[in-house]
């Protein structure tokens, strides 16, 4: 295995904010706040690509995010190899956030290199509570937290998390042979998954495209709560907004077939779902 003490760790992909479903530090968020959201968003960025690069082996997978995780906990704090995993440390004592939310990331990704499949709906979840949700949580204790805790945040990211496998199920599957789908589900229908590299999705691979589809949605609507319980009003709009995006992207999927094209929102699509949950936020709607 390379050594990686002194070897480049990161494997930039290209992937920036733009690739997301959602806004990323975007002007709704306090501009004092901005320049922490880019540091978390980059971190979370560069372990990713760590984790999705089809050239390195599992175990230098992990063992590259490990050293994230030592230069975030300060156990490594001179390798300028690992200036991200600084700059994240730096940032979270100057916030006064705790490093549980970057710890939980990279357990995911580890995860990631070592798991291909998932059994049922609730394994993905446990993934998902990894993979996802410490987003949410990051933002939620940096500006201030919510008086609902952390639960409609979590409902929120993880919903996008799937939604985000679904529009990437065929291309996860071809570069990576990694399958999000519950295999339960799979086995249910008859679908292998050699089926999601075909041009077009079967009857079968549809049904259940559609069953996480609408699973996604049902844990989408443990997420409304969400803008009204934060204590940000800044915050509050932005979530509405994604909310807004994920409602909008969960009627595509229903229709679409993400193995042909990937689903996504036009920015036409994109700027009117930020605005409607912005003015949803403004107008009360959004708010106790």
């Amino acid at each position: 295995m390379t050594n990686i003490s002194t070897a480049a760790i990161e494997t930039p992909s290209g992937k920036d904010a733009a690739y997301e479903n959602f806004p990323v530090g975007s002007w709704l968020l306090p501009a004092a706040l901005r320049p922490h959201i880019a540091v978390f968003y980059g971190f979370a960025r560069a372990i990713d690509d760590v984790a999705d690069n089809p050239d390195l082996e599992a175990d230098e997978k992990v063992a590259r995010l490990s050293r994230f995780e030592d230069a975030v906990l300060g156990r490594e704090t001179v390798d300028p190899a690992l200036a991200t995993g600084h700059s994240m440390r730096e940032s979270l004592s100057a916030t006064g956030v705790v490093a549980d939310h970057c710890v939980d990331l990279i357990a995911a990704f580890k995860q990631d290199a070592v798991k291909a499949r998932y059994a049922d709906w609730e394994d993905l979840m446990g993934y998902c509570i990894l993979s996802a949700a410490p987003v949410g949580r990051y933002l939620l204790d940096l500006h201030g937290g919510s008086r609902d805790g952390y639960g409609p945040s979590d409902a929120l990211c993880m919903a996008l998390q799937v939604i985000n496998h679904l529009q990437d199920c065929k291309d996860d599957y071809q570069t990576l042979d990694r399958v999000y789908l519950p295999g339960d589900w799979m086995a249910e229908a008859g679908v292998s998954v050699e089926q999601l590299g075909a041009a077009v999705s079967s009857p079968e691979l549809r049904q259940v495209l559609g069953r996480t589809v609408e699973a996604t949605a049902e844990l989408l609507g443990g997420a409304r709560p969400l803008p009204a319980g934060l204590e940000s009003r800044r915050l509050a709009m932005e979530s509405a907004a994604i909310i807004a995006i994920a409602d909008r992207l969960i009627e595509l999927l229903r229709t679409g077939d993400p193995l042909g094209s990937r689903i996504q929102l036009s920015k036409a699509g994109y700027l009117w779902c930020c605005t409607r949950g912005v003015l949803s936020t403004l107008l009360g709607s959004g708010t106790r």
